[in-house]
């Protein structure tokens, strides 16, 4: 009986050791593990990557057969990448090959269409890859509770606009989501439409004019996530994947 292959999902974390605090890889570690079962649920063969140990050329080379791709949460981009300022709040560390690995391979995911979501990091990642920049520090929190490692999300709104590909994909146009995060998209990238917003206007989802792709700024994946966003997601990168 000959086996029937699975759609392969690229799951692509920023780096798999070398973080500075223990506490916030473990955090990401379960995060991402989730998005790999979650993968399996909806019908991929997941494949975990990092992208700071593989570098541009080896993650380009790993995904080069995948069906679709996750960009998963993490660190800052480093600013050299979007033009921003070195010296802003609450920088922390930066994992610069990881960055200029995973831009590498939205750009490459947008040119070839293949079907990709950001999850967090991974949105500004694609922002900052078709050219867009971030908002380096949201004041006043209402995105991510400080301080507090092990329990970093804050629940709030998100309005996403009608007729939109990621409001089709997730079935819905309002959502209560976690979010964990003091940057932001700011001027978009080429070709990307900002979709979704938080009640402050802090943009919330992107998807791109005409290539498969969808971007959330929230945590879809973690435990205390309402909901099904996740599966949806991954379900529409699913069907775009083998038509």
């Amino acid at each position: 009986m000959t086996d029937i292959r699975r759609p392969v999902l690229a799951v692509v974390d920023v780096s798999d050791s070398g973080r500075t605090d223990p506490v916030f890889h473990g955090v990401l570690t379960t995060l991402t593990t989730r998005v790999a079962l979650a993968a399996e649920q909806v019908g991929f063969e997941p494949v975990l990557l990092a992208a700071e140990q593989l570098g541009a050329d080896g993650l380009l080379a790993a995904t080069a057969d995948a069906d679709a791709v996750v960009v998963t949460g993490g660190e800052d981009v480093a600013p050299e990448f979007y033009g921003g300022r070195p010296d802003y709040q609450d920088a922390g560390q930066f994992f610069r090959a990881a960055d200029a690995a995973q831009i590498a391979l939205v750009r490459r995911a947008v040119r070839d269409g293949l079907p990709t979501v950001g999850i967090c990091r991974g949105m500004q990642v694609v922002n900052v890859a078709l050219g867009g920049d971030l908002v380096q520090h949201l004041e006043a929190g209402g995105h991510v509770r400080a301080g507090v490692p092990t329990e970093s999300m804050v629940d709030h709104a998100v309005t996403l606009r009608q007729g939109s590909a990621v409001a089709e994909a997730l079935g819905a146009t309002s959502f209560t989501v976690r979010s964990s995060h003091h940057q932001a998209v700011g001027a978009l990238g080429a070709g990307l439409v900002a979709v979704g917003a938080a009640p402050d206007g802090t943009v919330e989802a992107i998807e791109h004019e005409r290539a498969p792709l969808w971007c959330v700024q929230w945590h879809p994946e973690d435990t205390g996530a309402v909901g099904d966003v996740l599966e949806d997601l991954l379900r529409a990168a699913l069907r775009a994947s083998t038509r």
